[in-house]
């Protein structure tokens, strides 16, 4: 284990590309001990549905979508949070992860939801563990808070300057960089 870490986190306005460039950086960086999640929209046409969860261990599933009932909602969207509780939230368990870096796609209104998750995030950013995440570049609560935090890195996001971002990012992490 590296005794160097790093906590980046990149925000930014929707549609800005913060996955984008986190599974840029994931690729370029080729480090072989990384957990976490992304999420992506799901879309039916040109409608949004719902989100969906995707481990970087390949499992998937969905955080969220118009069909489901219950009381976890974000705007149309209900959110399934036991199922972030059981997926999402064991992935980011320090303890039980030999990951030099976690990935964390991302820190928004629906995984927030969950006190667990937030827990975790928390238990992450006070180890001595490197995290790559994303925020909502608005929110309150903890979406506010985590940007604060101490040693974290953040990066504004916008579509001209993510390249620029990328390679700024990748500098930071090097140390974790695998063989080519």
């Amino acid at each position: 284990m590296t005794s160097k870490s790093a906590k980046i986190l990149l925000t930014g306005l929707p549609g800005c590309g913060k996955t984008t460039a986190v599974m840029q950086i994931i690729a370029r960086l080729n480090c072989k001990k990384v957990a976490g999640f992304y999420t992506q929209e799901i879309r039916l046409g040109d409608k949004r549905e719902g989100f969906s969860w995707n481990r970087l261990d390949g499992a998937t599933g969905i955080l969220a979508h118009v069909d489901i009932k219950g009381r976890f909602r974000v705007g149309k969207y209900g959110v399934d949070v036991a199922g972030l509780e059981k997926y999402i939230v064991s992935v980011l368990d320090i303890e039980q992860s030999s990951a030099e870096l976690f990935i964390i796609d991302e820190i928004g209104k629906m995984e927030c939801l969950s006190k667990k998750f937030i827990t975790a995030v928390r238990r992450l950013l006070e180890s001595n563990k490197s995290i790559l995440a994303t925020a909502a570049k608005k929110g309150a609560g903890f979406i506010s808070e985590v940007k604060d935090y101490p040693n974290v890195r953040l990066f504004n996001l916008t579509s001209q300057s993510r390249e620029k971002v990328i390679v700024e990012v990748l500098e930071i992490l090097s140390f974790l960089k695998g063989p080519s």
